[in-house]
């Protein structure tokens, strides 16, 4: 029984062997078929004339993703602790709206969630670099989320203030009828996107909007600043400790990532 519930553990979570990439290769067709059912059902001419065709076809991708994740609750030791992990909530998300379709009319669309799985790739392909960049990524975004809901936070309240006094200063045909929608207005502005809805028609709205315009590219040059710097100290230290990684799952909770020469599990302690 644990002989072959470790097989199964190394054909479903790794892809250094034959009948692990195999896997994870038919996986991935799989994934872009049904991606590409999504897309196709959303075409009127389509869905029309071959409705039950795609109704067949999504239950048969539901019930095969539906299959794989069982089994890979099943073959770790910790199934929370997959579960909880990214792509556990991504395989989870694969098979949710489809069962939620049957409540929700509608809803189906969701399905389209499923192209999160093909970042599955870079662990099929061994493209563990593109792992290592991402983790790099993530732990940028982590270190600088205090100072992003900082700076967030005096944007909102800059945009909060100036709607209010454009709405102050204009009046409503020119189209800012409430202070949530002159700050909708602020926040458009601020961003440069500049639907061009609303559109102040005095001299002094126009003094105000020209102002915020200009600010606007300050504020957005701000937060890939304060990224970009989170991103250089962690490509300093992992020029100072440069360690290559696998594709190995840790048995227990599914997570992989791991330094090729690690012998616990990074996440869970658990032995590799």
């Amino acid at each position: 029984m644990k002989a072959s519930r470790n097989r199964l553990h190394e054909i479903i979570f790794e892809a250094d062997t034959a009948a692990g990439k195999a896997f994870d290769v038919a996986l991935l067709w799989l994934i872009v078929l049904s991606v590409l059912t999504v897309i196709a059902e959303s075409v009127p001419e389509w869905n029309s004339a071959y409705h039950t065709e795609f109704i067949r076809l999504e239950w048969g991708f539901t019930a095969l993703f539906t299959l794989e994740y069982v089994l890979r609750l099943l073959v770790v030791k910790k199934p929370w602790h997959y579960a909880r992990s990214f792509f556990g909530l991504v395989d989870l998300l694969a098979i949710l709206p489809t069962f939620i379709g049957l409540i929700v009319p509608g809803s189906s669309s969701l399905r389209i969630i499923r192209i999160l799985r093909v970042l599955r790739v870079f662990r099929v392909l061994k493209l563990v670099g593109f792992i290592a960049e991402a983790k790099q990524l993530q732990n940028a975004l982590r270190a600088s989320r205090r100072r992003i809901i900082v700076f967030l936070s005096a944007v909102l309240a800059l945009v909060t203030i100036l709607g209010t006094l454009m709405y102050l200063v204009e009046d409503e045909q020119a189209g800012f009828s409430s202070i949530p929608r002159s700050i909708y207005w602020a926040i458009v502005t601020v961003t440069t996107v500049g639907y061009g809805d609303i559109a102040p028609q005095t001299v002094a709205g126009q003094v105000i909007a020209s102002m915020m315009m200009i600010l606007g590219y300050a504020i957005i040059a701000v937060p890939s600043g304060l990224v970009g710097v989170q991103m250089m100290r962690s490509n300093m230290r992992s020029s100072e400790k440069s360690t290559s990684t696998s594709t190995q799952a840790c048995p227990s909770c599914g997570k992989d990532g791991h330094d090729s020469d690690a012998q616990h599990c990074k996440y869970c302690g658990h032995l590799m």
